[in-house]
C-alpha cells in the first residue's frame, strides 16, 4: 500500500466493563513547516484545508489496511482486527518512525496481554457452572452493531431482520433462563457475514464455520468483521474519490487565490521556474553519454525530446518544469509557490529515483559479466535487488563503503549461482573488473550511472506525455529489470503533476503565454498531461 496514511477509528470489542482498559496511542503532530517564512501562511492554509482530500486524489490506490499483530496464529482466532486497530496511515520522518515503532512494540505487548486476559476471562465465564453470559452478551451486542454498520441505507429488510434475530433484550432473557441457543446465533451471524462480505472474505468466513469452541469462534468473528469494516471503508473511499478530488482542486485554488490577492508577488518563483524550463528546452542539448550499444536502444533519445525544430508548447514547458523539480537544489529557496504543498512528495520521488538509478546501474554492470543465463532467472535478479536495496540507507552517507559491500556480495552471488548451475566461473580478471566497476558506481560522474539517470528521466518525461503504460512498452536499454519499480515511480509522478495542473492550470496558462510563441500563446490553455 501506498505511503498515504490516516487514522481509521474503530470500536473495540468489549469496550465496556468486560474488557480491561487500554490506552489509545497519542496522535502524532504531523504538521510540517516550509523553509520560506514569507510563504508560511500559504503553506499552512493549504495544508489544513486540503491535506486528506488531496492525498486521496493523488493516490488512486488509496486504501486502508488492517495493522494486525504478527505473532498470533490464525488457529487461535488469528489477528484481533478490531482489538488491535493500528494507525496504518500516519506518515512521518525516519526518526519519528523509529520512535513510533519502539513505542508501538511496547504498547502492542501490553495490549496483547490485556486482550489475552480478556479472552481467558470470557472462557472462564462460559465454562463456569452455571455459565456466565455477561461478557458474551456484550460481544454479541457489538457484533450486531458492526453488522448493522455494514448495511447500505437501502437495505431496510436486512436491517429489520438483524434487529429481530439479534434482539438483545430477548437474548438476555434466554441467557438468564438457561435457554440461550448458541448454535443458532452462531450460524445466523456467520450466514449474515457470508451475505455481507466481499468475495475476498468468503474463505475466511467459511473457516469460522469449522470452529466449535465458542471463545475461538467469537475471536475469529471479530477478526473477520474487522476486515469487512475495512473493506467497506475502502469501498466508500473509492466511491467518493472523484468528489473528494474535485473538492480538493476547488478548495486549494480558492485558498491560493485568497493569498494571491493579499500578496500579488506570490507567483514570482513559479514564473522563474517556468522561465527556466523554457530556457532549458531552447538550449541545444549536450551530447549524452551512452554505452556503445545505445544505437540499439528503443525509444527516442533525450535530445529528440527537446528538439529545437519544434516550437515550444505550454505542455512541453510544463513537463520540463516538473522534471527539473526532481533535480532541485535543496539550497535554492525559490521553490515554486504552486508546488509548496507537494515539496515533500517531490523530495521522496527524487530519493526513489536516485535509488533506482543505483539499482539499475548495479544490475546492468552485473548482467554484462554473468550473461543472460543467470539474469533469465527472476529469483536471481530479485536476490541482487535485495542486496542492493538493503544498503541504500548506507549509500546516502557512505557511498564508497556501501558500494564496496554491494560489489562483494554481488560478485559472491554470481560466483555461487554459476557454480550451482554448473557453468564456468568468472576468471580472477573478470571478477576484479566486476567489483571495480560496481564500486565506481559510487561516483556521481560514473558513466553507467549517468546514462541510467538520463534514461530514467527520459522515461518520466514520456510518462508525462504518453502515460505510464505506453511508456513501459518501449523502455530504454538497461531499465527493463526495474520495470515494476519504474511503473510505481512513474505513476506517482504522473498523479502528482496531474493533480497540480488541475489546481493551478489557470495560473500556469497566464504565465506560459509570455514564454511561448504568439501562435502557441493563442491556445495556451494548459491541458491535463
Amino acid at each position: 500500500m501506498p505511503d498515504i496514511k490516516e487514522n481509521v477509528p474503530a470500536k473495540e470489542p468489549g469496550s465496556g466493563s468486560c474488557e480491561p482498559e487500554s490506552s489509545e496511542p497519542t496522535q502524532e503532530d504531523e504538521n510540517s513547516s516550509q523553509d520560506n517564512p514569507s510563504l508560511s501562511d500559504l503553506t499552512e492554509t493549504i495544508n489544513e484545508v486540503s491535506k486528506m482530500s488531496s492525498e486521496i486524489g493523488l493516490n488512486r490506490d488509496f486504501h486502508g489496511e488492517e495493522n494486525l499483530p504478527s505473532n498470533r496464529s490464525s488457529e487461535e482466532g488469528g489477528k484481533d482486527a478490531t482489538l488491535s486497530r493500528g494507525r496504518p496511515f500516519a506518515k512521518m520522518g525516519k526518526k519519528k518512525e523509529e520512535l513510533r515503532q519502539l513505542s508501538g512494540r511496547s504498547e502492542g505487548k501490553v495490549k496483547e496481554t490485556m486482550h489475552n486476559d480478556f479472552w481467558d476471562h470470557l472462557k472462564e465465564q462460559l465454562t463456569a457452572t452455571p455459565p456466565d453470559f455477561s461478557c458474551a452478551l456484550e460481544l454479541l451486542k457489538e457484533i450486531k452493531e458492526i453488522l448493522l454498520s455494514l448495511l447500505l441505507p437501502r437495505q431496510n429488510r436486512l436491517r429489520s431482520e438483524i434487529e429481530e434475530a439479534l434482539d438483545m433484550e430477548l437474548i438476555k432473557q434466554e441467557a438468564e433462563h438457561g435457554a440461550l441457543d448458541v448454535p443458532y446465533l452462531s450460524k445466523y451471524i456467520l450466514n449474515m457475514m457470508t451475505l455481507l462480505c466481499a468475495p475476498v472474505r468468503d474463505e475466511a468466513v467459511q473457516k469460522l464455520e469449522n470452529i466449535t469452541d465458542p471463545v475461538r469462534l467469537l475471536r475469529g468473528i471479530f477478526q473477520v468483521l474487522g476486515l469487512m469494516k475495512m473493506d467497506m471503508v475502502n469501498y466508500t473511499i473509492q466511491s467518493l474519490q472523484p468528489h473528494l478530488q474535485e473538492h480538493s482542486i476547488q478548495l486549494e485554488r480558492a485558498k491560493f487565490q485568497e493569498q494571491l490577492n493579499k500578496q500579488p508577488s506570490l507567483l514570482d518563483h513559479t514564473t522563474k521556474w517556468l522561465t527556466q524550463a523554457a530556457a532549458d528546452l531552447s538550449t541545444p542539448p549536450s551530447a549524452a553519454l551512452d554505452p556503445p550499444d545505445s544505437s540499439n536502444v528503443a525509444g527516442p533519445a533525450p535530445s529528440e525530446a527537446a528538439s529545437n525544430s519544434e516550437p515550444l508548447s505550454p505542455t512541453m514547458v510544463l513537463s520540463q518544469g516538473f522534471l527539473n523539480l526532481l533535480l532541485w537544489d535543496p539550497e535554492n529557496e525559490e521553490f515554486p509557490e504552486t508546488l509548496l504543498m507537494d515539496r515533500t512528495r517531490l523530495q521522496d520521488l527524487e530519493s526513489q529515483l536516485h535509488q533506482l538509478t543505483i539499482l539499475a546501474s548495479v544490475l546492468l554492470v552485473a548482467s554484462s559479466f554473468s550473461g543472460s543465463v543467470l539474469f533469465g532467472s527472476p529469483q536471481f535478479v530479485d536476490k541482487l535487488k535485495r542486496i542492493t536495496k538493503s544498503l541504500m540507507e548506507e549509500f546516502k552517507t557512505r557511498p564508497e563503503e556501501a558500494m564496496k559491500t554491494v560489489s562483494e556480495q554481488v560478485s559472491q552471488e554470481i560466483h555461487q549461482s554459476l557454480k550451482t548451475m554448473g557453468l564456468a566461473a568468472l576468471s580472477s580478471e573478470n571478477t576484479s573488473s566486476l567489483t571495480g566497476q560496481l564500486e565506481n558506481i559510487a561516483k556521481k560522474e560514473n558513466c553507467v550511472r549517468s546514462v541510467i539517470d538520463q534514461r530514467i528521466h527520459l522515461f518520466l518525461k514520456c510518462c508525462l506525455v504518453l502515460g505510464v503504460q505506453r511508456s513501459l512498452l518501449d523502455l530504454p536499454g538497461g531499465l527493463t529489470l526495474i520495470e515494476a519499480e519504474l511503473a510505481e515511480l512513474g505513476q506517482k509522478f504522473v498523479n502528482l503533476t496531474h493533480h497540480n495542473q488541475q489546481v493551478f492550470g489557470p495560473y500556469y496558462t497566464e504565465i506560459l503565454k509570455t514564454l511561448v510563441s504568439p501562435t502557441q500563446a493563442l491556445s495556451a490553455k494548459v491541458e491535463s498531461l
